[in-house]
């Protein structure tokens, strides 16, 4: 299992317009076959930033929907981010 989490950072004032440009984008990744969670997400405290998550059954099945990324739209508006893939090798109860 793949999990991709992080948070990127855009103007405050454009977090709103990022987060309504990405709704395809989780729309498309939550039927892509192998996604278990697809999610980005308004922080509650930073007006800046925007929580990313992402749950794939494997590697293959991220990058078969990853294509190229962001557009370069959504790119240009990104001033910061802190994003990491994680191998998981195994899963239980919380």
């Amino acid at each position: 299992m793949i999990i991709i989490s992080g948070w990127i950072s855009v103007d405050p004032g454009s977090r709103d317009d990022y987060l309504r440009g990405c709704v395809s984008v989780v729309e498309q990744a939550r039927a892509s076959s192998g996604c278990l969670d697809f999610a980005l997400s308004a922080d509650l405290v930073e007006a800046d930033r925007i929580n990313v998550y992402e749950r794939w059954e494997s590697g293959e099945s991220l990058e078969a929907f990853r294509g190229s990324g962001p557009s370069d739209d959504q790119a240009a508006v990104i001033r910061a981010a802190d994003v990491a893939r994680y191998e998981i090798s195994g899963v239980g109860p919380a």
